[in-house]
């Protein structure tokens, strides 16, 4: 045999292994071969080759692990369990970038399944392997490292501890600085990851001195990019007051307010968020943002969208109100109520619903003035509907009805609370009596309309507790009235109104209006 044909073998056998590596490989990125390639072994089959002295063979069997565990959770497993990972990063710097890319997206895609096995990826010492290939010179390797350390991050504080440790947030500031949008891109949303778990991952982030590098990025064209601007610096301002401030002091007023007339709705949903996590924390913070015109850009944000792309903006309104009554007029004089009315008609989720009823609340509960406005938009019925609905989740009717009792509580305008003794539930109820009982001892106008209107009649119905604080409340305005108009049969009859206006106008009647 000559040499020719003894090197014809060993090309048939490379070929053969190249051959079988790259049909694994596409028939891993077709979701209706799995289970063949599962039943079949697979795993077990490309472990040696990703010893390869090919390095061609050595990369393509990456892909093809990459591509399996990525789309299977047990494919996943079966690659740490047959201790492929320490074969996979053992000569992870010196190999080139395509393997280098290849070998990153197979720990990427084992990582995302879960944190156990995102622990396994760490303990293997792939950290330290993806912290070199952050430094590599090649823009596709930093990406493809960034992709697996951020599925890592994201799944618990330990992880996201694990990945600090490892030195991997300075370089991820630097990958930000980089010209390439897709790098950008994925070194914020891996900052935003690690920032979101607690406030010391949020400030080894800050110290990184992250928070300038992403404030200068909140303008840039790339809707991708903004979203995770965005999402970054408000995972970390949303931990403490100082965090808060600090990205403030970023100067991101009034840039940030341009995004929530975005095209793209997640840059809106993400601007909003980092403005409610501002505003939530005290109300110098909620005065900057009412003071920069945030309040008035959170309002027409809500009334241009839907779904949950509302909901940030509908609870930036509900802690800017919190705070103090002049905050929550100007979200009032922002025209603010009517979009919140709005998502309580509109929305078919209850916790958009619900976030809705909780603003709403906040924004009437401080004053008789407040609650007049929110009165006067006529939201009142439609949150009692929703109180009433046994549709309702359990979360969406407490929320109502705490909203009900704050805006009652204050509420002195009565034109809006007399339709609501007819429909209101006796949780409700007792708060609308207990607001007529303050007010008509008072106004000799509401007492006359109390009775024309029929609301009288109604009180009169109502039967409650002896001794109870609703009997109190009907005691006190019944004697508002005298005790012919009070106790007269015609009251209960058709007809009644003019009867009991005849009777009280009468000159023989005691009492005055």
């Amino acid at each position: 045999m000559s040499q020719r044909q003894v090197l014809q073998v060993f090309e048939q056998y490379q070929r053969a292994r190249s051959q079988f590596a790259q049909a694994v490989a596409d028939l891993a990125a077709r979701p209706q071969s799995i289970d063949t390639l599962r039943s079949a072994g697979v795993v077990c089959l490309l472990r040696p080759l990703l010893l390869d002295v090919v390095p061609s063979i050595r990369q393509t069997t990456a892909l093809a692990l990459g591509r399996l565990a990525d789309c299977d959770v047990e494919l996943a497993e079966a690659v740490v369990k047959a201790g492929i990972l320490p074969q996979l990063i053992c000569s992870l710097p010196e190999e080139n970038r395509y393997y280098k890319k290849a070998a990153a997206f197979v720990l990427r895609a084992i990582a995302k399944h879960s944190p156990q096995l995102a622990q396994a990826v760490v303990q293997c010492g792939a950290l330290e392997m993806l912290v070199i290939c952050l430094e590599d010179f090649d823009p596709g390797v930093k990406e493809g490292a960034c992709w697996a350390l951020e599925y890592i991050a994201r799944h618990n504080p330990e992880l996201s501890q694990a990945v600090v440790d490892a030195g991997a947030v300075p370089l991820l500031v630097l990958c930000i600085q980089e010209p390439e949008i897709a790098l950008k891109r994925i070194a914020a949303s891996t900052l935003s990851d690690i920032s979101k778990h607690s406030p010391e991952l949020a400030q080894t982030v800050v110290d990184a001195r992250a928070i300038a590098y992403l404030a200068q990025m909140i303008p840039n064209p790339d809707a991708k990019l903004k979203r995770q601007v965005l999402s970054a610096l408000s995972q970390i301002a949303k931990h403490s007051v100082d965090l808060a401030e600090l990205v403030v002091e970023a100067e991101i007023f009034p840039v940030v307010l341009i995004c929530l007339k975005d095209s793209d709705e997640y840059v809106k949903k993400n601007g909003a968020t980092l403005i409610r996590e501002i505003a939530k924390h005290t109300p110098e913070l909620s005065q900057l943002v009412v003071n920069s015109g945030g309040v008035a850009a959170v309002v027409d944000c809500i009334g241009s969208c839907r779904g949950t792309v509302r909901l940030p903006g509908i609870m930036t309104l509900g802690y800017v109100a919190a705070h103090s009554e002049d905050l929550s007029m100007a979200v009032i004089v922002s025209k603010g109520i009517p979009p919140l009315g709005a998502c309580l008609i509109e929305e078919h989720e209850d916790h958009i619903k619900a976030a809705a009823a909780w603003a709403l609340g906040q924004i009437g509960r401080h004053t008789a003035e407040h609650a007049r406005h929110v009165a006067v938009a006529n939201v009142l019925p439609t949150l009692l509907d929703i109180f009433v609905d046994t549709r309702s989740s359990e979360d969406l009717k407490a929320k109502t009805k705490k909203a009900l009792k704050s805006i009652l509580q204050k509420c002195t305008y009565l034109p809006a609370l007399e339709p609501l003794l007819h429909e209101a539930p006796p949780g409700i109820l007792k708060h609308i009596i207990g607001q007529f009982s303050k007010v008509l001892p008072h106004d000799s106008k509401a007492r006359r309309l109390f009775v024309t209107t029929g609301g009288l009649k109604k009180v009169q119905e109502i039967k409650a507790e002896p001794g109870s604080l609703l009997q109190e409340y009907i005691n006190t305005i019944n004697s508002c009235y005298p005790e012919e108009i009070v106790s007269a049969p015609f009251l209960h009859q058709a007809g009644s109104i003019f009867s009991v206006l005849t009777a009280a106008l009468s000159p023989s009647c005691s009492w005055r209006w």
